[in-house]
């Protein structure tokens, strides 16, 4: 059964950084993209951040995080990674990993959820 399981949320001061992990378990097969979202109490899920691994690597991102945040993958370990600077109390949320995978034998990929990992900027 494939998963994704974040890491790496908690309590940081702002101006400060944390880098969130989601590491993807299971029967894998392939990729088509891991990325991130966020979501406040009464808001809709926000996307963040999105890498792509087809033929060459490609990232999209919010206009709210670029230049701030930083997202990455380990193909290898089918992890993805948000490396978070400058965080303000805007950036106070829960994060939620996303991913389109592929799992081994099937021929299709399919949308998989984290459960997500708070995330909170305060002083």
């Amino acid at each position: 059964q494939v998963q994704l399981v974040e890491s790496g949320g908690g309590l940081v001061q702002p101006g400060g950084s944390l880098r969130l992990s989601c590491a993807a378990s299971g029967r894998i097969s392939g990729v088509d993209y891991m990325g991130w979202y966020r979501q406040t109490p009464g808001k809709q899920r926000e996307l963040i951040a999105l890498i792509f691994t087809g033929g060459s690597v490609s990232t999209k991102y919010a206009d709210s995080v670029k230049g701030r945040f930083t997202i990455s993958r380990d193909n290898a370990k089918n992890t993805a990674y948000l490396q978070m600077n400058s965080l303000g109390p805007e950036d106070t949320a829960v994060y939620y990993c996303n991913a389109n995978l592929k799992s081994t034998g099937s021929n299709y990929a399919i949308n998989y959820w984290g459960k997500g990992t708070l995330v909170t900027v305060s002083s």
